[in-house]
């Protein structure tokens, strides 16, 4: 039984008129006309009865009413089910700009490996996106995990910030480099590091006063003016990177744990982004532990 033609028969049921359905169908009355007759020959017998001031169902169409109606329902489940399962869902991911490329590299991998999911990446220092979680900017940030933060965090990894120096530097092979050993060597500033501060501190606090060859936002600029023999640098030790030696700092302990923060309940996605956030998640996670 052709669905479009039930489609015209609840139209007259619901108007009481093959004009007014027409109306309703957006289609010429005619076509209607024809529909009904179409479907009263498939069917055998007549489904209403027409005069001049109105139409009535027949038995017949009386009894053919409800399973219209529970047909047409059903198509339209359908349809939303199908149009659920095509759906294309955008995801804002919040990145800190201190993070790995080869690190961001695998994670967009993983996602893009996902039906369904359009990836929009929006980088920012660390500190900033919080406010982007707070504004409902983002679905998710990917960067170090604030100790006082109180959102609702997935840690991913802990690692430790260490001594960048280049192969053949002398103390590139040394177990552990005291601070103090530096005093005449050229340091780099890593404009966008979120220890920043506990760095300079920590150098200071040993009479450490470097002269600074170079400040850079770029993690990847930084590890080539180290491997160029520009200057040392503390980085994390996911942001090394060929021909850079990383070696740990005496008394320099250090770490920071990188994870996922949730956006705040008021600004997420409803159910079905809640759901593909959540794959997100999961894959985020494949790929640090693959």
């Amino acid at each position: 039984m052709d669905r479009l033609l039930l489609r015209y028969f609840l139209a007259v049921v619901d108007t009481g008129s093959f004009s007014r359905a027409a109306d309703l169908t957006r289609v010429s009355q005619p076509t209607v006309s024809s529909a009904i007759a179409r479907l009263e020959r498939d069917v055998g017998t007549p489904l209403f009865v027409r005069s001049n001031r109105r139409v009535e169902l027949t038995e017949a169409g009386a009894r053919l009413v409800q399973p219209a109606r529970r047909i047409e329902a059903a198509f339209v489940e359908a349809q939303a089910a199908l149009a659920e399962t095509h759906a294309i869902t955008t995801i804002r991911l919040g990145l800190a700009s201190t993070l790995a490329a080869d690190f961001v590299e695998a994670i967009v991998v993983a996602c893009r490996a996902l039906p369904g999911v359009r990836l929009e990446l929006i980088e920012r220092r660390a500190g900033e996106l919080a406010a982007l979680l707070d504004r409902g900017r983002v679905d998710l940030a990917l960067g170090p995990l604030g100790a006082s933060d109180t959102r609702r965090a997935i840690a991913l990894f802990e690692e430790p910030y260490l001594l960048a120096l280049w192969d053949s530097h002398p103390l590139a092979q040394a177990e552990t480099i005291a601070a103090e050993t530096l005093v005449d060597e050229p340091m780099l500033v890593r404009r966008q590091c979120e220890a920043l501060p506990l760095v300079s501190q920590f150098f200071t606090a040993r009479g450490v006063r470097p002269f600074m060859a170079a400040r850079s936002i770029s993690e990847e600029r930084v590890a080539g003016y180290v491997r160029a023999g520009l200057g040392l640098t503390v980085m994390p030790r996911s942001l090394g990177a060929p021909g850079v030696a990383l070696r740990p700092l005496a008394g320099f302990g250090l770490t920071r744990t990188v994870g996922l923060v949730l956006e705040p309940g008021e600004h997420g996605p409803g159910k079905h982004g809640r759901a593909v956030r959540s794959g997100v998640v999961d894959a985020i996670r494949s790929a640090i532990s693959g």
